[in-house]
């Protein structure tokens, strides 16, 4: 097969186009060129900004080309990831995004920070930098698959380019040069892919009779276990994710990030139904008839790949390459936005809060610029050594549920949680996580909770699990600590964390300071007051 050069001059003219769009509206929107400009974009947004810019973060590379592996291989009722993940973002902007928004933080670890103090914070800097990445591997993963299938060209080419294209626009231009190209390539994903939908069903290799009952799928009683996690690992792990909190963060008003994040969601939805739509195509084409040359039945793994081999071998060139447009502009508009969440929690939480409090707002630009880098490069890295599209793109939801969901929804809304828990809730759901095994990362399980099956691994939902013993351990421990300290039965002297130490502290000076004005204007007595009513009434 040769290299279509047609689609790969389609693609040249995108990216060149893409890239200096990009550069362009950060430098015209970009005024004074400070950290917060790049962070949160002034927290300018309006609604039509924010809601096209929060659903092009959820439309990624992994969410169209996940969507249509997961729903033409095991139909329907398995594809969780887009539904449970755009639920869990507006559950997110409904009870969370306002409450953020009006507190004016700059990043979602800052009410760790400000709560547990700067280095407990940073310690759940972990989850959400890897999550990040994982996210990212699966976008590029995505794309360089598709590129290779409909163009014929290397995919390790593929991936560095993409990344590169938007690791510098970013890298210039922050969340403006973000957002604003991602309303193009949102508009693209739909155009592109809506168009290719008609195509593909009406194709005479796709039989969609031979998928009229299929495409549903089914669950089986043995899996009940491993779909239960999958729910509440999307659901819930789709609520901490600091690439759509820096939208919410820079609407105008909580409000509007309300609003924003909830029909920014509801677009996402309404975008997972053309990819759907194209997986099932996929699975009821007839691939002998067709110049595809791989193995029959599809395996596992060629699965992956289902959304950009309908595009090549079922539709047109033309539409093919509209559609291979389409997918660029979705890794365009997620890849982004994990590099810039990442490099900016990176520069606001850990290099300002912990190394350089005082640090220039030009220092802080280069640090932002120089994550942005360091995450862009991890992430085509791992999408150029890990397997299946859809596998990272429920991974990466992982750790964000297990570890960062119960720590979310304590800092907020536990008011005796501290340091204490929040360390052992961490450490409890890093280890249950991880000793449970990860095939996508060849980790073998190093407790095999109960139902485990030596084909398909873990079939209890332990992540689950995992997750609601951290959210006890939090609570638990803090409420103890909380009571043994504050009481006198364990000495401050050993309040390692300083959790209760300076809250003492200050309590004591302010307990000194009443007193001092006590002394200075002390109370009047019972015969004072009388005094003072017997000379007002004789004066």
């Amino acid at each position: 097969m040769a290299v279509n050069i047609p689609g790969l001059v389609a693609i040249a003219v995108f990216y060149v186009a893409i890239l200096t769009f990009g550069i362009l509206i950060g430098r015209r929107k970009n005024k004074t060129g400070t950290a917060d400009e790049l962070f949160l974009a002034n927290r300018s947004f309006g609604l039509v900004v924010a809601c096209l810019t929060t659903a092009a973060s959820m439309v990624g590379g992994g969410y169209v080309n996940g969507t249509a592996e997961v729903i033409g291989r095991d139909g329907m009722a398995w594809t969780i990831g887009p539904i449970g993940y755009n639920i869990g973002m507006a559950l997110g902007g409904i009870f969370i995004a306002p409450k953020v928004r009006a507190a004016r933080y700059t990043t979602i670890l800052d009410p760790f920070q400000v709560k547990y103090g700067p280095k407990m914070g940073s310690v759940l800097f972990v989850s959400e930098f890897f999550g990040d990445v994982f996210w990212e591997a699966a976008i590029f993963g995505a794309l360089g698959t598709t590129l290779s299938i409909v163009l014929d060209i290397n995919i390790t080419a593929s991936v560095v380019i993409s990344a590169c294209v938007a690791v510098v626009y970013t890298f210039f231009g922050g969340l403006y040069s973000v957002a604003y190209t991602d309303i193009v390539q949102l508009f693209l994903i739909a155009v592109g892919l809506v168009l290719a939908v008609p195509f593909a069903v009406t194709s005479p290799v796709v039989d969609m009779s031979k998928v009229t009952t299929s495409w549903l799928g089914q669950v089986h009683s043995q899996h009940i276990g491993l779909y239960i996690d999958t729910i509440f690992l999307c659901v819930c792990g789709g609520v901490p994710w600091q690439a759509w909190y820096q939208r919410v963060l820079a609407c105008k008003s909580p409000k509007l990030a309300q609003i924003s994040t909830v029909v920014g969601a509801c677009i996402a939805l309404v975008l997972a139904i053309p990819p759907g739509i194209l997986g099932v195509a996929g699975a009821a084409t007839d691939w002998n008839a067709t110049s595809y040359e791989g193995s029959l039945p599809l395996t596992f793994g060629e699965w992956t790949n289902i959304l950009p081999m309908v595009l090549q071998f079922v539709c047109p060139q033309s539409i093919s390459i509209i559609g291979i447009g389409a997918v660029s502009a979705a890794v365009m508009s997620s890849a982004d936005s994990c590099v810039l969440a990442s490099g900016t929690v990176f520069a606001s939480n850990i290099y300002k809060n912990i190394f350089r409090p005082n640090a220039s707002e030009r220092e802080l630009v280069w640090v932002l610029r120089v994550a942005i880098v360091v995450v862009g490069a991890l992430g085509a890295i791992i999408a150029l050594t890990v397997g299946t599209v859809y596998g990272l793109f429920i991974l990466c939801g992982d750790l964000m549920f297990v570890v960062q969901f119960p720590q979310l929804i304590c800092v907020l809304w536990v008011s005796f949680a501290n340091s204490y828990g929040s360390l052992s809730g961490f450490i409890i759901a890093m280890f249950l996580r991880f000793a449970g095994g990860e095939p996508f990362l060849f980790i073998p399980p190093l407790i095999k909770y109960p139902y485990y099956d030596e084909k398909h691994g873990q079939m209890f939902p332990f992540k689950t699990m995992a997750m609601c013993i951290s959210f006890i351990v939090i609570i638990g421990v803090s409420y103890l600590t909380d009571r043994l300290f504050k009481s006198g039965k364990i000495p401050m002297k050993y309040d390692i964390l300083q959790c209760f130490t300076e809250e003492m502290e200050q309590k004591a000076v302010e307990t000194k300071e009443n007193g001092d004005q006590l002394q200075c204007n002390p109370e009047p007595s019972a015969e004072d007051e009388l005094l003072e009513k017997k000379t007002t009434s004789f004066i």
